[in-house]
């Protein structure tokens, strides 16, 4: 893959950088380094936010979280979700509605070239390429 690929983070892979739990946390900061050298654009859906905040204020405070997040929007682009990617996932057939809403946000975004998650069965139905974050980061690599 060349430099400056866009990709689409799903929220556990974004959570494996915020809350570190290993083994999974080094493959994210790696992700997450690249885009901060500008090798990289990463992009989260604005539900994605909320659902890290949720999490994020149970392990580590209000404060703590939001200033994390603060943090994270100045690595990230942050993907509207729109009508148009609730409509399209109330009418798909990914068995979870909030890995729906992340694929038709990824998908509404344009230019991405893979969604990055550690739950690939998650995105069957996914119609662009799906890998899992040391995947990613062995095709980054080759290219």
């Amino acid at each position: 893959m060349a430099s400056k690929d866009k990709i689409f983070l799903d929220t556990d892979v974004t959570l494996d950088h915020l809350a570190d739990p290993q083994p999974f946390a080094e493959y994210a900061h790696r992700l997450f380094a690249l885009a901060e050298t500008g090798e990289l654009t990463i992009c989260l859906s604005a539900l994605s936010f909320s659902n890290l905040y949720y999490i994020l204020r149970k392990i580590k405070g209000h404060n703590d979280a939001l200033a994390l997040l603060g943090k994270l929007k100045q690595l990230v682009r942050i993907s509207a979700v729109s009508e148009a990617e609730i409509q399209s996932a109330l009418t798909s057939r990914f068995k979870d509605f909030e890995d729906a809403i992340q694929h038709f946000t990824a998908k509404a975004e344009g230019g991405v070239t893979t969604i990055v998650t550690r739950n690939k069965t998650d995105f069957v139905f996914a119609e662009m390429p799906v890998q899992s974050p040391d995947q990613f980061l062995v095709s980054f690599a080759k290219a």
